[in-house]
């Protein structure tokens, strides 16, 4: 999910032959409730942004776990790993 308006994120969508739909909160309501908006720092200077966290939810709607350092060369490959 991403704080992106619609447009932006169906063209990076169809930049990168996406074969599914990426999610927008532009009022950022459900980026905050999962705890992903907050302050961050670059270059000395704070500002408020988007974390770029992971979260495996069951069928159910259970977070099953929180990937809070993501890596995203290998994130797909650690979250099939943990499915196993």
């Amino acid at each position: 999910m991403s704080a992106d308006h619609v447009k932006a994120q169906k063209s990076f969508c169809e930049k990168k032959n996406f074969p599914f739909a990426l999610l927008s909160d532009e009022s950022k309501d459900t980026i905050k409730a999962y705890g992903a908006w907050g302050l961050k720092k670059f270059m000395g200077r704070e500002y408020e942004g988007i974390y770029r966290y992971s979260y495996l939810i069951d069928e159910n709607g259970t977070i099953e776990k929180v990937y809070s350092k993501v890596n995203t060369k290998t994130h797909a490959k650690d979250i099939l790993s943990d499915l196993d």
